[in-house]
């Protein structure tokens, strides 16, 4: 994984939600569903267990250092069964966690990271897996900036939070 790729995303997700805070129209009002705690904790789950697959996978070094992180990179390096549940488990609990979301995002979510399994471990190249990581990031991280209404806030700019 290049520099220049993941200072393209990070500048990609950075625009997403410096969006956000810009914009006084995001997130957008008609779409926009608060989420519970227990839905942000088990999004968040979900999305270090995500970072946690992605990082064994290419950044090893900076994950051996957690406590008990060799047996979970051998398995996820592996690509075996192991790895597979290692990351369908919390690519689950991130569709969990935003489940009140439009179901239009919710396909769009799941799709992008149907894409990145089946582009894991079905042995083709490593730059279609590296689009589909990028395409689902984006498609996430757009998700969460442009729908997601966190917890402590009950509605934007006092407009309701339900579908219409």
């Amino acid at each position: 994984m290049s520099t220049s790729y993941l200072v393209g995303l990070l500048v990609a997700v950075t625009v997403l939600f410096g969006a956000r805070l810009a914009f006084a129209v995001l997130p957008l009002h008609r779409f926009t569903m608060r989420v519970t705690v227990t839905d942000a904790i088990v999004f968040a789950v979900g999305a270090v267990g995500l970072a946690l697959h992605c990082g064994a996978m290419f950044f090893s070094r900076m994950v051996e250092p957690l406590p008990g992180a060799d047996p979970v990179i051998n398995d996820i390096r592996a690509l075996g069964t192991a790895s597979i549940i290692w990351y369908v488990v919390p690519a689950v609990l991130v569709l969990l966690g935003l489940r009140r979301q439009h179901p239009v995002a919710l396909v769009m979510i799941a799709l992008a990271l149907v894409a990145v399994g089946i582009t894991m471990y079905d042995g083709g190249s490593l730059r279609v897996h590296l689009a589909a990581i990028f395409v689902s990031v984006l498609v996430l991280a757009g998700v969460v900036a442009l729908l997601v209404l966190p917890p402590w806030q009950r509605s934007p700019a006092g407009t309701p939070t339900t579908r219409h």
